[in-house]
């Protein structure tokens, strides 16, 4: 303590501030799953946008409970129920210095809709409803849609990372998505974001070096027109293992870490050099059965059909399922069992949904029904890295339902492997993990839920294939639908309906959890990300 205050009495000599010091510190966390790009548009997960917000701001911006706040937009209105209007913040630079305009907004969306090299359609959803982009003046963004749009501000912070627009050549843009929106070079080819050439935006830390497999290397962003963060460089570590990134934590390699074992933590309760912090999450853990095809590719059954197409082995799968003792001895307590698709509360939730009861025999009788006595077999694919203990999630799930006759097999991988193959559809039953980002039910059904010929159907993530007319018809009218007092009860019968058909089947809700040295805080996030901007000092490292 002692020398601790020396320096302070150092610096006050020589004119500086205590602040300058604790901005120069360095700081590493070591992430369960790592991002699968630099590419801001190229593949929406969790991960992936979570780094990008380190670099790229958003146009609206989401505080740690999930509320948006301005970001690039300082205000937002409905000009009329197909029109929005955006006031830009002004003075905002790019890491580069050069000024951001309402010409970069335009770019990124055009950007969106001709990047060839995307995942599954990724940050498309909402560029691909616009029906015109306006740009009256250097601060002024207007945003139209042939339809209703009521949460045009929720998406847009949830999908629209802001690039500069001079990082390929083009002449006077328009929006004009089918012309190349004015852009004359070939977008997915001179764009490398990855070795931080085009890795140019407008937020708090600038990329230095991108490894997939080994790290990322942040620098603090100078010209950053918000709180400078008090780190000058950050180092992402991916370590897929929860021991290793324990162990890295105890030892000092690390000062954060993401995603601890749950059994662990009375290990760090019980050291003062430690802490943690526990944040409940919006992120539903599901299973997405492939309903839409037949035969399907790891299903095997005496009939040689895929029974996974009949609505009663799918509710019988959801039975066979113990979600309370998942929670209890896989998942320490720190989840909550599913019995819907959001959390209950939320915007388009049933109030008092009915529990996802565990009922064996009865799951035995409904497979009976469903012509399926002896059972069959099946293959559950999942990740071993992305989700809290994914892996044994997957093999506690296997051995409920070998129990009511389903002889069930696991394929764990990396989510690296993982993703691209479920984006292709190569798996008949595979684990899926998704947040309300919006705050209500719209977000998931449009995406994993509506048929993938639906009118409003943006089906980037319908991997089972699942239709329903029935659905469709209650959750189109409610996407469009601008009072709430109107979409609510309309997104609640799209829940019910959802529910009776089983197209995902719901296990339970992570809670994220962060651990970190003593000297540090950190403000756990509702959305899951991990971002260096959350980790204050308490002190001098």
């Amino acid at each position: 303590m002692k020398i601790r205050n020396s320096l302070a009495l150092m610096l006050a000599s020589a004119g500086l501030a205590a602040a300058p010091a604790v901005l120069a510190q360095s700081l590493t966390i070591a992430l369960s799953s790592e991002p699968t790009s630099a590419d801001p548009h190229y593949h929406k997960q969790t991960q992936n946008d979570a780094f990008a917000a380190h670099v790229y701001d958003s146009l609206i911006n989401r505080n740690a409970n999930m509320e948006l706040i301005p970001g690039l937009a300082t205000s937002w209105k409905n000009l009329d129920d197909n029109t929005w209007e955006l006031k830009l913040r002004e003075g905002v630079k790019f890491s580069n210095g050069e000024p951001f305009t309402s010409q970069d907004v335009l770019f990124s969306i055009c950007r969106t809709l001709n990047n060839e090299t995307n995942v599954s359609q990724s940050y498309m959803t909402l560029t691909k409803l616009l029906s015109d982009v306006q740009t009256p003046d250097d601060h002024t963004v207007i945003l139209k849609t042939s339809e209703p749009l009521p949460l045009m501000p929720a998406e847009l912070a949830r999908q629209l990372p802001i690039i500069w627009n001079g990082i390929v050549e083009h002449g006077p843009l328009k929006f004009a998505p089918k012309e190349g929106c004015g852009v004359t070079g070939a977008w997915p080819t001179v764009v490398d974001f990855n070795n931080g050439k085009d890795a140019i935006g407008t937020g708090p830390f600038t990329l230095k070096s991108y490894v997939k497999g080994t790290g990322i290397e942040l620098e603090r962003n100078e010209n950053y027109w918000g709180e400078k963060p008090a780190w000058k460089t950050v180092k992402f570590v991916p370590v897929p293992n929860a021991g290793p990134r324990l162990t890295g934590l105890l030892s000092g390699d690390f000062d954060v870490i993401e995603n601890p074992a749950a059994r662990d933590l009375p290990r760090l309760k019980d050291n003062d050099k430690f802490e943690y912090v526990a944040t409940p999450s919006t992120r539903l853990i599901f299973f997405q059965p492939d309903v839409g095809r037949n035969p399907s590719p790891f299903v095997k059954s005496s009939d040689g059909k895929n029974p996974l197409q009949d609505v009663r082995v799918r509710k019988a799968i959801s039975m066979a399922i113990d979600r309370k003792t998942i929670n209890q001895r896989i998942m320490d307590g720190l989840a909550t069992p599913a019995n819907q698709f959001m959390p209950e509360g939320m915007f388009g939730a049933l109030p008092n949904a009915p529990e996802l009861k565990y009922d064996p025999e009865g799951a035995k009788k409904l497979l009976a029904e469903a012509g399926y006595p002896n059972g069959f077999e099946l293959t559950i694919s999942s990740t071993n890295n992305r989700y809290v203990n994914d892996g044994q999630v997957a093999q506690a799930v296997a051995q409920y339902l070998s129990r009511i006759g389903i002889k069930t097999n696991v394929d764990a991988m990396t989510g690296s492997i993982y993703f691209p193959k479920r984006a292709k559809r190569e798996f008949s039953f595979s684990m899926g993990g998704w947040p309300s980002e919006t705050g209500e039910a719209s977000a998931l059904f449009q995406l994993w839920v509506a048929s993938l010929d639906s009118a409003r159907s943006l089906g980037t993530s319908n991997y089972g294939g699942f239709s329903s007319p029935e659905f469709d018809k209650v959750y189109e009218e409610a996407i469009v639908t601008v009072d709430p007092e109107k979409r609510k009860p309309l997104l609640e019968k799209a829940t019910q309906i959802a529910l009776d058909n089983m197209p995902l089947i719901p296990l339970h809700f992570e809670s994220s959890i962060w651990a970190y040295r003593k000297g540090l805080q950190y403000e756990g996030r509702r959305d899951q990300y991990t971002l260096a901007t959350s980790v204050k000092p308490t002190d001098a490292k």
